[in-house]
């Protein structure tokens, strides 16, 4: 079968039976809610008399084989909204939903059997023997709120993997596996690159070698930018609410901000968002057309309410460090400043080995301001990238734009295929306007600069998180948060050693020395727990010679009577051309 059949009737049908099967080991009592396909499988939602835990797996799995065997038809109904309400009376998720529906809805049933009906619009299969074939097991079950709201019933969200075939399933898994080994927040413990408190959920501490990592990555991101001519600039953490009503904030994003009340006649917030910030730098004082482009970048730490069931270590945090930047420029300039934007984004990702792609989000139903800048913003937008990628090159993700303007977001694939949504750049007519931004034209005129928002990594947390899983914490050397270790064999070559470090101390080189007496094999394998790209054994020939002995990540042959002027200088190089690879001759 063919993948948009499987997506649109199997895994579907599937959770038809799973419901039924669940119902079946469960009792009349279960309340059985929504049950779609996802990516990888399906799941559904349901109220249970008791806990599901992973030792109910088989006994549901073995169930749900047992309903496929028995090859029972499926037919479709259309019924009334009487009768779908007579037909779930029993079942208050169901009976909601056919209360919501539009009065002039056609309403459908589905049955499996004779003995298992749900409300669904379809389409499915017309016999449970059409899967017979079909690959799943359990994924897993967590906690999930009615319609998505923490006010509304606590329910029991069973996951399926489902593939068309066991080939596709172990596949899955293997991938699954692989993740699992990669998570950058089993990697981050066991690397000692950064922590969480329950004192402050979803704001990481930065340990001192996930801190050195993170202040590699900042510098090579400002040496980037310095070369695009931006200017960082940093502002307050905490501003008074006017500056937020101005800017939209108040209205349209309170619910993620952290508000701080003062006395009864003042209210503060913590910023979600650095925009304020470049705007009251833009307007300390006047500007001429002759400094636009004007590009302030920044990096100042924001906090965003996030809801604690939907915080995951890096990659979704209440406390961050976006790769800001904000640029006021013409109207004129705005093809070739996003130009630009865009060259830097495919520099920076290709630095990493990362490809990405570009999808254009459009006007939200909650936006800001006129509909005539809204037009305009997105066709220049469209204009912009059906030039770049070609017509029908990018995707279009209607309403998902910010409140203020509409956005290019920049998706990039990891070494395990997985997308992720990174960087943005978004189209602002809305904010020079509220703040009654202004610059001297060439013909002396007052007029309103456009503002362009953007970020290449997203935020530092997210994309560290990223890297760390991309490559499996064997970072390339100019980024690995130790990149050299230094194991004198005895305490007697301890000496030399310490000039090694004095040279690799002039080139900015983080290493870590271990003078004590243990045993060098172990002095090794602590080094490669840590996947440290280069390991320096030192014993009485390096002395004697000034040379070093490299264990190489990755490699099984060490390379030997290596001259220290020739190691230092293939790690300079490796640190100057922000390197891959790891250099293996010397």
């Amino acid at each position: 079968m063919d993948r948009e059949e499987f997506l649109k009737n199997y895994r579907h049908s599937m959770a038809h039976i799973l419901a039924k099967a669940v119902i079946a080991l469960y009792g009349d009592s279960v309340q059985y809610a929504i049950g779609p396909q996802v990516d990888d499988g399906f799941y559904y939602d349901f109220m249970l008399p008791k806990t599901i835990g992973k030792e109910d797996f088989p006994a549901i799995e073995n169930k749900m084989h047992e309903i496929i065997k028995k090859k029972e038809p499926w037919r479709r109904e259309e019924v009334t909204r009487e009768q779908a309400l007579a037909l779930f009376a029993s079942q208050k998720y169901k009976t909601e939903l056919i209360r919501d529906l539009p009065e002039d809805e056609t309403i459908t049933v589905y049955y499996t059997g004779d003995d298992f009906v749900d409300l669904c619009r379809g389409p499915h299969i017309d016999n449970s023997q059409e899967l017979l074939g079909v690959a799943f097991q359990i994924k897993s079950v967590s906690g999930s709120y009615w319609r998505g709201s923490e006010k509304n019933d606590q329910l029991q969200r069973i996951y399926v993997y489902a593939y068309p075939d066991k080939a596709q399933l172990k596949a899955q898994l293997d991938r699954i596996r692989e993740a699992l080994e990669r998570d950058h927040k089993k990697l981050g413990a066991e690397m000692e690159l950064f922590m969480f408190h329950e004192t402050a959920p979803g704001m990481p501490y930065w340990l001192p070698k996930g801190w050195a990592m993170y202040n590699a990555l900042l510098e090579y991101w400002r040496g980037e930018h310095k070369k695009h001519a931006y200017q960082e600039i940093s502002g307050p953490v905490l501003s008074e609410k006017q500056l937020w009503v101005t800017s939209g904030h108040w209205d349209h994003y309170q619910d993620g901000m952290f508000i701080v009340p003062i006395d009864e006649n003042s209210t503060y917030a913590i910023k979600p968002m650095n925009c304020p910030n470049a705007i009251n730098v833009y307007r300390s004082r006047g500007r001429s057309y002759k400094e636009l482009p004007l590009r302030f970048s920044q990096t100042d730490v924001i906090h965003r309410r996030e809801k604690s069931g939907e915080l995951n270590g890096l990659f979704r945090v209440q406390e961050f460090h976006q790769d800001d930047a904000h640029i006021f420029v013409t109207e004129e300039q705005i093809e070739s400043e996003i130009s630009d934007i865009m060259d830097i984004a495919k520099t920076i990702y290709a630095t990493f080995g990362l490809t990405y792609t570009a999808e254009l989000s459009t006007r939200p139903e909650n936006y800001m301001g006129d509909i005539n800048l809204w037009n305009q913003a997105e066709a220049d937008l469209k204009a912009i990238l059906t030039k770049k990628f070609g017509e029908g090159g990018f995707e279009i993700n209607e309403g998902d734009g910010a409140f203020y303007g509409p956005k290019i977001d920049l998706g990039m694939r990891d070494c395990l295929g997985r997308q992720w949504q990174m960087g943005t750049i978004q189209l602002d007519f809305q904010l020079p306007l509220n703040f009654n931004l202004k610059y001297v034209a060439e013909d002396g005129t007052l007029k309103q600069p456009v503002m362009i928002h953007r970020a290449i990594f997203g935020s530092m947390e997210r994309f560290i998180g990223i890297l760390t899983e991309h490559f499996k914490g064997h970072f390339p050397f100019w980024l690995a948060p130790v990149q050299i270790g230094i194991v004198p064999i005895r305490p007697e070559h301890n000496e030399y050693a310490r000039s090694v470090a004095e040279r690799l101390d002039k080139l900015r080189v983080r290493y870590e020395a271990d003078y004590t007496d243990q045993n060098m094999k172990n002095k090794i394998k602590h080094c490669k727990l840590d996947r440290v790209p280069y390991v320096l054994v030192l014993g009485d020939k390096e002395a004697a010679e000034g040379t070093v002995s490299v264990n190489i990540r990755g490699v099984k042959e060490n390379a030997m009577d290596v001259p220290l002027e020739a190691f230092l200088a293939a790690v300079e190089a490796q640190m100057e051309n922000h390197s891959l690879e790891l250099a293996q001759t010397f």
